[in-house]
């Protein structure tokens, strides 16, 4: 997993302040709406809805929050209509950016999306210019239960992984998106507490990048991720030791 990606991990675990959090319950009803309007307003039915379910249970979106959402996107011709639209960009250093939205207003989004970019040294690109350098992956969350990382890893491994993260906090166990959902039940089957499972993307080489130009691509990415269209922000780039171990130590 890359530098940027244990970033996003540390600011998930500390949790969002109360400013955000309101944000984020936005970012999260999109998410479920645009999932349920495509497949259907019943999670065990729908796993894309179930994933978007959960993910919003794990950021204690409130249960009547989240029925509302679901009912509001399977209502109708009077149901709001979200758009999908993956914005490609350079960051600082030549960083690759992936920027996936959520949007009723194609206009809105790919200025505000712009704006951030030039603002903080970057450019946006062409669709296909950056895309081709990052994956989806399946990633399951798991807590040891006082269990040895490696020996979950080996385990993870024979029920048909593709890689574990024994360094992360929970544990994370990498798969093709397309068996997720077997190898979650698979391992709470066995007896490890799935603490989130979801699909994102990876960057597939990431590259090596100073404290000065690091420091300058989280600035963008972060200016990114507070726009209210923005789901999911990824970038190519690891972040430097030391700077994870600050940002861990907070």
């Amino acid at each position: 997993m890359s530098g940027h990606s244990k970033w996003s991990q540390i600011k998930r675990q500390k949790g969002a302040n109360d400013v955000k959090r309101g944000a984020i319950f936005t970012k999260m009803g999109r998410e479920i709406a645009i999932a349920a309007r495509a497949g259907g307003g019943d999670p065990d039915g729908n796993f894309r809805l179930r994933l978007a379910v959960d993910k919003a249970r794990s950021v204690n979106m409130p249960a009547d929050t989240i029925k509302r959402a679901i009912e509001k996107a399977t209502g109708g011709s009077a149901a709001e209509q979200f758009v999908e639209i993956a914005y490609e960009g350079y960051g600082p250093g030549g960083v690759a950016i992936l920027v996936e939205t959520a949007t009723d207003n194609k206009n809105r989004t790919a200025s505000d999306v712009r704006s951030v970019f030039t603002k903080h040294g970057g450019s946006l690109a062409g669709a296909g210019s950056v895309a081709w350098q990052f994956q989806p992956r399946g990633v399951v969350a798991v807590t040891p239960n006082g269990r040895k990382a490696d020996d979950i890893a080996l385990e993870a491994i024979d029920l048909g992984a593709d890689d574990v993260d024994t360094d992360s906090d929970p544990i994370e166990v990498l798969t093709d998106p397309a068996t997720l959902e077997k190898l979650r039940k698979e391992l709470e089957a066995s007896g490890l507490k799935v603490e989130s499972a979801e699909i994102t993307m990876h960057a597939k080489s990431p590259i090596d990048v100073d404290r000065h130009v690091a420091e300058q691509n989280l600035r963008l990415i972060e200016h990114l991720e507070d726009l209210e269209d923005v789901q999911r922000v990824t970038a190519n780039f690891n972040l430097p030791a030391e700077l994870l171990a600050e940002a861990a130590a907070v």
